[in-house]
């Protein structure tokens, strides 16, 4: 049997390995196990239920809600029937539900609980196409006389009553589309089942990837990286995932499952960051002292590893006094190694994991590119780069520094966009990511920021925010920032501090304050950030300098799991939030600025913007002596 689509992967396991888990979820704190098999006859009762109700090749399958396996059943049983799976942010409200499904042309649905069925609800006016819901909850389906909702159990009891063959297991094609994945304000992606499963074979190539493994499924099924590492990956090698019971809930499942390996975007390996570095925070003297040592230790060995020098063993040392403890209590001490992707991740952040023992490697690949265009290899890696190029993916960099992509990665296209697909395909071929970059002498590739982000300074000089932004979060006691000054005459950014970070050394200079809004109000803060400001100038052209700062007492925050993951909408977001801010860092004269009132996204009323490198001459006056 050719594996060269999903559900032919499926069926292949079930054949080969039956009585092996396939998934496993945690319901009532108890871990269900679903078997091969089990979930090759799951899949096939879907599908004959879908069927029975008018489901047909080319049809649209909506899935929302958390990682469940029968939502992943759900979407194999539409490719099986030529159909394609739409899987849909979790935490979408009806407005945007209603907009995916209106321009999917999806006639019908499979959802997690009475939330998301509440969602499809109050859309139901908006979403004249929509012929069926099924809910996973029965009492969803039981709260209202909708002819157009059923419960699972109902489906899947007409599925195995019914004996009408579902071909499309045995006869669908590679080039056929799998999936349509969706994001806000942007048209869909159609990714082929060659697409997903190039990927796939790539991560195979370069990792190592066993049928013994676990793995732990516990991001949206929205965001192509758990198309790739969950769905896909796990057909093509046969290894266990495993749902948490709820995403509030799945850093303690982790612990308890232990993955072999982990992908996740830059926000949750900071997370993790700084729920181990809180515990250190309260942890007695002798065990802060400890973990701040180490701390020190591990950032000394990555280092000396990035130059391709030896850790030393002082590592080794910290290793065992520390770092062993700390990957247990977060669920990694079985990780053989590990992705990162979506996003940039602060080079502190990495450096801090490696030296923790973890074999962090950051990657790149948008939806339109099936998740992996390129990866770090075990070894040396600069921090500032996604590493080399998958097998069998080709980038070139054009003369605008566009990262331009050819492999079997490269999607079918953008949905009922044939002129948005043309827009983003040159003449000969190659995909435009719409990302500026570069690739080093070693092939490496560094992405510095979106094209439509770059901007230019007043004087012409060219102004990229990622970069910068990316930059300034090497500093340890920078969590985030957001830089600004298109069109300006300098450069300023909002800076979100490090709270673990900012706490350890207000002890360690024995300051007062604990929470982040009273480390923020301490002078001796504001001078520390603009000294560690003008240490990452050092690194930066003088044209782009931040000259002018503003400190946030609070995080900077995702909206909604999409943010989470996407930094171009994570930053748009935040922007939109703060630009009463931004333009107040650019006022002249600029030493005390009152946040507008009705901006209530920043705490408190008066909040401090600083010059980093002493005060900026404006061209609207003249400076003073």
């Amino acid at each position: 049997m050719p594996a060269d689509t999903l559900p032919r992967l499926l069926r292949r396991n079930a054949a080969t390995m039956g009585a092996r888990p396939a998934m496993r979820e945690k319901r009532h704190g108890i871990w269900q196990t679903l078997t091969w098999s089990g979930y090759e006859t799951l899949v096939l009762q879907i599908a004959r239920g879908l069927a029975a109700r008018g489901f047909r090749a080319g049809d649209r399958l909506a899935i929302m809600g958390d990682n469940r396996p029968q939502l992943y059943a759900a979407l194999l049983a539409a490719q099986s029937l030529g159909g394609i799976g739409v899987p849909l942010w979790p935490d979408a409200d009806p407005a945007a539900i209603a907009v995916m499904l209106n321009n999917a042309c999806v006639r019908m649905a499979v959802a997690e609980d009475q939330e998301q069925i509440g969602k499809l609800r109050a859309a139901k006016d908006q979403l004249p196409d929509l012929e069926l819901a099924v809910s996973l909850d029965p009492r969803a389906a039981r709260d209202g006389d909708a002819a157009w909702l059923i419960d699972f159990a109902t489906l899947q009891r007409q599925g195995a009553a019914s004996t009408a063959p579902v071909d499309g297991i045995a006869d669908g094609r590679p080039d056929q589309v799998a999936l349509l994945l969706c994001r806000t304000g942007q048209p869909g992606v159609m990714l082929s089942h060659a697409n997903l499963l190039s990927g796939a074979r790539s991560i195979a190539e370069d990792e190592e990837v066993r049928p013994t493994d676990d793995a732990l499924c516990f991001l949206p099924m929205a965001w192509i990286g758990d198309v790739l590492y969950s769905l896909t990956l796990g057909l093509s090698v046969g290894f266990t995932c495993n749902c948490p019971e709820s995403p509030e809930t799945a850093a303690r499942d982790l612990r308890e499952i232990g993955p072999n390996f982990l992908a996740a975007p830059p926000v949750i390996w900071e997370s993790w960051l700084r729920a181990a570095e809180d515990r250190g925070a309260h942890a007695s003297r002798v065990k802060r002292a400890a973990f701040g040592w180490a701390r020190r230790v591990a950032e000394a060995a990555e280092h000396r590893r990035e130059a391709g020098l030896s850790r030393g063993g002082t590592r080794l040392l910290a290793d065992r006094l520390v770092f062993a403890a700390l990957r247990d209590q977060l669920g990694l001490s079985r990780l053989r190694w590990a992705h990162t992707g979506g996003m940039p991740v602060a080079a502190e952040v990495w450096r801090l994991f490696h030296g923790f023992g973890v074999n962090l490697m950051q990657t790149y690949g948008p939806a339109e590119l099936a998740g992996l265009v390129t990866v770090h290899r075990t070894g040396p890696a600069a921090a500032d780069t996604v590493g080399f190029p998958a097998p069998g993916t080709e980038i070139r960099i054009a003369g605008d520094g566009e990262v331009q992509v050819r492999g079997n990665n490269v999607c079918l296209g953008y949905d009922g966009g044939s002129a948005a697909t043309r827009a983003r395909t040159t003449d000969d071929g190659w995909w435009r990511t719409g990302e500026a970059g570069a690739l080093d002498a070693t092939g490496r590739l560094t992405i510095h920021d979106r094209l439509a982000d770059i901007g230019r300074l007043a004087d012409g000089t060219r102004f990229m925010p990622g970069a910068i932004e990316a930059h300034l979060r090497r500093s340890r006691f920078i969590a985030d920032a957001l830089a600004f000054a298109d069109g300006e005459q300098f450069v300023a950014a909002i800076i979100a501090p490090h709270r673990a970070a900012l706490a350890e050394w207000a002890e360690r200079h024995r300051l007062s304050g604990t929470s982040l809004a009273q480390l923020v109000a301490l002078p001796e803060t504001r001078a520390l950030i603009r000294e560690e400001l003008r240490a990452c100038n050092a690194g930066l052209p003088a044209p782009l300098h931040v000259r002018r700062f503003l400190l946030l007492d609070h995080p900077l925050e995702a909206e909604d799991a999409e943010a989470r993951l996407y930094r171009d909408r994570f930053r748009r977001l935040a922007i939109e939030r703060y630009a009463g801010l931004a333009d107040a860092l650019f006022r002249d004269p600029l030493r005390s600025t009152e946040v507008p009132a009705e901006d209530a996204a920043v705490r408190p009323a008066q909040a401090m913007v600083e010059d980093v490198e002493g005060p900026v001459v404006s061209r609207l006056e003249p400076a003073h002596a």
